[in-house]
């Protein structure tokens, strides 16, 4: 392994691959503790700076929150630039993976309501995540979620209706409907859609809609929920991709068959409250009550 680390760092082995750069462990011998450091390019394939570099980056240095992943420093390399990252041992998709040991409730309520403060303390500060996902939800050994992988982040502006974010954004069994009908003035919502997603595979212990492509995910997706109705998201005829390819009618699929095993109430209540067609609709992850809870601040005093 070629290490261009400085002396303060020593670096220990590859523990991750990713689109955007390979993670290493080390360990920081200034603080004598683990880190992460992932190795990013500076510039993309046509030469250019690579945006999802700088984008991750300046949202690391921005966010402080014990929900979000910490950055410590970033130094040069030869072919990019390595930052230097706290180091968390494990992460929701291994989780999710394990039928060892398969989430509890307690659990579940504890991820949930982590990676919800997380989201509100980035959706406060104006940004979108725009790929929440298990692998991009870090956890420490004493159960600590923290969100990682900003090189989707972007700011949102929402008095700027003009302004269009692209739609290659998200990993697809997390995308939001909207993205997938192609649209380019979407919200803090695609994130919620996902938060969802996630909150529903918790509770299953497999994803919720697990298409091959954007039109079989269209697909899964309307067979699940049932097809939308106009009169629920009028804006559905002014999507790009609307008029491009029509389903079938579904009626959908009752909430409580898409968790048969699980009697969880509140916290499918709390899906369904999420996974909703108009992003409108959808719940703010300010919103979303207290781990012992989760119950929706806008539906119940508690």
């Amino acid at each position: 392994m070629e290490d261009y680390a400085p002396s303060r760092y020593k670096m220990l082995e590859k523990i991750g691959e990713g689109v955007h750069g390979c993670v290493f462990k080390a360990i920081d011998l200034q603080r004598n503790k683990e880190v992460a450091i992932k190795k990013v390019a500076l510039k993309n394939k046509f030469g250019n700076i690579a945006l999802n570099t700088l984008r991750e980056i300046k949202t690391l240095q921005l966010c402080k929150s014990e929900y979000i992943l910490d950055i410590i420093d970033i130094y040069p390399d030869l072919t990019g630039l390595s930052l230097v990252l706290e180091y968390q041992p494990d992460t929701l998709y291994n989780r999710l993976k394990s039928e060892v040991n398969p989430l509890s409730r307690q659990q579940v309520r504890k991820f949930a309501h982590q990676m919800f403060k997380g989201i509100a303390y980035l959706h406060e500060a104006g940004l979108m995540h725009r790929d929440i996902k298990p692998a991009n939800l870090l956890i420490s050994d004493t159960d600590m979620l923290k969100i990682a992988d900003f090189g989707l982040a972007r700011l949102y502006f929402p008095e700027d209706e003009s302004r269009l974010y692209s739609p290659q954004v998200s990993t697809r069994w997390y995308r939001a409907p909207e993205i997938l009908f192609g649209s380019q003035k979407y919200g803090t919502g695609v994130d919620m859609w996902a938060a969802g997603c996630v909150v529903a595979e918790m509770l299953r212990g497999v994803p919720l809609f697990a298409g091959t492509t954007d039109i079989e995910q269209l697909a899964i997706i309307i067979r699940t929920l049932g097809s939308p109705r106009l009169n629920q998201w009028p804006e559905l005829t002014s999507l790009p991709d609307y008029s491009k390819i029509r389903f079938p009618n579904s009626v959908g699929i009752h909430w409580d068959n898409l968790f048969p095993s699980c009697t969880h109430a509140v916290e499918i209540n709390l899906v369904s409250n999420l996974v909703v067609y108009n992003p409108k609709n959808r719940l703010k992850a300010s919103e979303v009550g207290s781990a012992s809870s989760l119950t929706p601040v806008r539906y119940y005093n508690w």
